[in-house]
């Protein structure tokens, strides 16, 4: 079943100025079953561009579940129609991203009241403040974030950030390291590569930084260089495994920001989208000296 309908009908169109035209089984893309012979009949009008118009009789209509094939009253779909997908979490003041990190303060600057003080009457506005560490939401890390004298947020190219053909690695449950052996099957080359794993449903909770939290392994981060990825993403709440275990190593982080290859942290929603054939971005503005900042994370869906 397509949802969209068609009516087929015959109709004599007579002209204000003389004349007139005929059609037989004429078939017209119309919005929903319940249309009336007037609405029909505006309809062919609009569709044909017809002037002067100053009867139209419908006879013989049907109605057919069929998909639309364009027109000047109800359009066909669009070819290369897209949908825009969210890929960020919301920040909310007060919100936990990592344990123990001091959280966002979501204030007034200018509050509507003290603005009417400032403009004519009727006039007012809004002015709020964050004050927050740049880890905070959705983020990206560009390569000044683990080394010194590196590209800070001002010099990630935007070809590295932004409108990206993306690819997801669907992580299996209850994987917690992503290795070359799991990557290996993928073409990265120039891609965002996103790690779906699922762990974002454990956001602001105590469990995302749990032991069992999801990452990406030296050798998984090598390969994604190696292989080309143009960015990485990770739905977990780091990148690198963050157990005592493994003593404050951040290989992951060291081989992909090295290499220029920007890493997006704390994605949500990467259920919601295709395995490939869209295109994604995470772009922060360009704040000097700073490795870090949050992003509005979404993809293009075609």
């Amino acid at each position: 079943m397509t949802g969209e309908y068609r009516a087929v009908f015959d109709a004599e169109v007579i002209f204000s100025n003389g004349g007139g035209l005929r059609t037989d089984g004429f078939r017209l893309d119309i919005p929903g079953p319940e249309i009336t012979d007037g609405e029909l009949a505006a309809l062919l009008v609009r569709h044909l561009g017809l002037l002067m118009v100053g009867e139209v009789r419908i006879t013989n209509r049907t109605v057919i579940e069929e998909p639309h094939k364009g027109g000047r009253g109800v359009a066909a779909p669009a070819a290369g129609a897209r949908r825009l997908v969210e890929l960020s979490h919301v920040i909310t003041d007060g919100m936990v991203t990592l344990p123990g990190w001091q959280p966002p303060r979501v204030t007034d600057w200018l509050t509507r009241e003290a603005s009417r003080e400032r403009y004519a009457p009727g006039v007012e506005f809004h002015v709020a403040r964050i004050d927050m560490i740049a880890n905070t939401g959705t983020y990206v890390d560009a390569p000044a974030h683990r080394w010194a004298d590196s590209p800070d947020l001002t010099g990630v190219p935007l070809d590295r950030l932004a409108d990206l053909p993306g690819l997801v690695v669907r992580v299996p449950a209850g994987t917690r390291a992503v290795d070359r052996l799991m990557l290996a099957p993928y073409e990265v080359a120039g891609r965002a590569v996103l790690l779906h794993t699922g762990w974002d449903t454990h956001f602001g909770t105590d469990r995302y930084a749990g032991p069992d939290a999801p990452y990406l392994t030296a050798d998984g981060a090598d390969w994604l260089v190696e292989a080309g990825a143009a960015l990485v993403g990770i739905d977990s709440i780091n990148i690198d495994d963050m157990t005592p275990a493994a003593a404050g190593e951040r290989p992951a982080h060291s081989a992909l920001l090295a290499a220029g290859v920007p890493i997006v942290e704390h994605l949500t929603n990467l259920a919601a989208l295709p395995p490939e054939g869209f295109r994604f971005t995470a772009a922060p503005p360009r704040v000097a000296g700073m490795g870090t900042f949050p992003v509005r994370a979404f993809a293009s869906v075609d």
